[in-house]
């Protein structure tokens, strides 16, 4: 697939100066640090050297105040207390930190995850009435609710409370709840808006355990399980959620939660953890009990006390992995299959697909793979419960909730983000929703966002890349969204003779750019379509990150190849 490559705006050369002397990096990093709003020295210390200082005051969250003291008189009169999240990874991890924390210091409470077939997404009015069956005065929301209002509602009328903590877009009108935790509502004014829903969670133990002088680390040992919820959920890695994630990846390595250490040992071993660890590894196996099975199962392998358990359940869930895998390859392969078998799918600027058979567990992975292979805002809906239920995933720079919302007439239901977004409507709908959703992208789209982009932070001479250049660099992680490892551009480079295909169509080179130059170890991932030009020693561009790779005990420095580009 054809990429765009686009410089990152220049930034502006004084204050690039000014970094570079004041912190003693290079240009070439001190420019990168300007484009990303780092641009004096009390601001490079908080992102070099974050600390949990400086995490902003629970209070300040509009609604925890009356969180807090609602628990409280729960706890006081000896109410029921039911923790409930959805069935991802933000919300089970939500859940496992909430239900732990509380469980330790009061037994009259108990946790729900909605089943994601009988029940689907978000509050159900069957976990409301299993509540009331079995006696809870109050319900803690984790990762959904903000659009609960019929829920909440009901809820109320059979005397249960809600406290909703969510991360959510909010409607137009918020739940009658006891409190909302959301940072995105309107008049909230708290100063970070983009908090996993874990991370909501974990401001209110902040504040519970500030109110009741508990020491902090007494919450701060969730901090790996709020780490994986903020990677897995690709939030912004910035402001707290960098915080955040910079500890519990930390804690990660040194001394996870008992469930993830279990789950780990299938891993080989890192000197230190990442966002993509998480991303690649943790989060799909979490995710799969909720796919396959009983999402309930990865809240009991975070919560679990005894490895010995914790390792039971880690090989139930793995086990769920394999089957996801097996649902998510064949599905993937009927999806390709119909799209490349419709004539009219080439003048589309959307991708809506439609399976009765197809399991509701992955389609959310396989939306997110015809985006990978024809980019273009895609849905991917299967029958569940007698209605066409399904998962939308978008491309840069188009708002699909927007989008979905502009159709809400079609639907029975939706929630999500500006990238990612669920849906659910009548069956009888499918084929009016799936032409009015092309109509709505096609009108707001522009061209430049169906074509994947490649943004560079610097052009720069491979001769820059030394062990000090990468040290500094190292420094700017954790990486992620909002602060991706840079991209740097390099012209005319060629392979110095041993360029080889391995895996799946992935590259193998050796590259310099100057005669005698020093020589780079590199890898392109599926770009094995330029094996001919790059084996004849023709000189090419290319965009790249700069990682190291651990092989057999040694470390190298190596170019992760994005793009090449050959000129003429």
């Amino acid at each position: 697939m054809t990429k765009r490559w686009t410089h990152k705006p220049e930034p502006d050369s004084k204050l690039v100066e000014q970094v570079s002397t004041t912190i003693n990096v290079n240009k070439i990093l001190s420019g990168i640090l300007v484009q990303r709003g780092i641009n004096h020295y009390d601001i490079a210390k908080k992102f070099f050297r974050p600390q949990y200082a400086d995490l902003h005051d629970p209070f300040l969250m509009k609604g925890m105040a009356k969180a807090v003291k609602r628990i409280d008189e729960a706890i006081a009169n000896n109410q029921k207390i039911l923790v409930y999240g959805d069935y991802d990874v933000d919300g089970t991890t939500s859940v496992a930190i909430i239900y732990d924390f509380f469980q330790k210091r009061y037994p009259h409470i108990d946790f729900y995850i909605p089943d994601r077939y009988t029940e689907g997404y978000g509050i159900s009015f069957m976990s409301i009435d299993w509540a009331s069956n079995n006696g809870f005065s109050l319900i803690i929301a984790l990762d959904c609710g903000i659009k609960a209002n019929d829920k909440v509602r009901y809820a109320n009328n059979k005397g249960i409370d809600f406290i909703i903590c969510d991360h959510h877009l909010p409607g137009d009108e918020v739940p009658d709840a006891v409190a909302i935790l959301n940072p995105k509502q309107l008049d909230c004014t708290y100063p970070f808006k983009e908090l996993s829903g874990c991370g909501i969670g974990f401001k209110l133990l902040q504040g519970y355990a500030q109110e009741h002088e508990i020491p902090f680390i007494e919450i701060e040992k969730y901090i790996d399980l709020v780490a994986v919820s903020i990677s897995a959920d690709l939030v912004p890695i910035l402001d707290e959620n960098r915080i955040l994630v910079h500890f519990g990846l930390k804690k990660l390595k040194s001394n996870p939660n008992v469930g993830l250490k279990a789950l780990l040992e299938a891993y080989a071993p890192k000197p230190e953890f990442s966002v993509s660890d998480v991303v690649f590894f943790i989060g799909p196996r979490i995710n799969a009990a909720g796919r396959i099975a009983d999402a309930k199962d990865s809240v009991r392998l975070m919560t679990a006390d005894d490895y010995g358990k914790a390792k039971e359940i880690a090989e139930l869930v793995n086990h769920h992995n394999m089957e996801r895998r097996g649902f998510d390859l064949s599905i993937t392969e009927q999806a390709f299959e119909m799209v490349e078998n419709d004539e009219t799918f080439v003048q589309r600027k959307s991708t809506v697909l439609f399976h009765n058979e197809w399991h509701k567990g992955v389609i959310g992975i396989v939306a997110s793979r015809l985006i990978e292979k024809y980019y273009r805002p895609t849905i991917v809906l299967t029958e569940s419960n007698g209605l066409a239920t399904g998962s939308a995933r978008s491309v840069e720079g188009f708002d699909l909730y927007n989008a979905i919302e502009q159709c809400s007439d079609l639907l029975e239901q939706y929630g999500g983000h500006t990238h990612a977004a669920g849906l659910t409507m009548k069956l009888d709908n499918v084929k009016q929703f799936a032409a009015k959703f092309e109509t709505v992208v096609a009108d707001n789209i522009k061209e430049r966002s169906l074509t994947p982009e490649i943004e560079y932070d610097a052009e720069i001479p491979l001769r820059a890349i030394t062990p000090k250049f990468f040290s500094v660099l190292k420094q700017f992680s954790p990486f992620g969204p909002g602060n991706h490892s840079p991209i740097f551009m390099s012209k005319n480079v060629w392979d110095v003779g041993d360029v080889t295909i391995v895996g799946n169509n992935h590259l193998k080179l050796s590259l310099t750019q100057e005669e005698g130059g020093r020589i780079f170890k590199a890898i392109a991932f599926g770009l094995g379509e330029h094996y001919d030009k790059v084996a004849q020693g023709i000189s090419f561009d290319i965009c790249y990150t700069i990682e190291e790779n651990h092989f057999n005990g040694h470390v190298n420095l190596q170019l992760n190849i994005k793009d090449i580009l050959f000129r003429g």
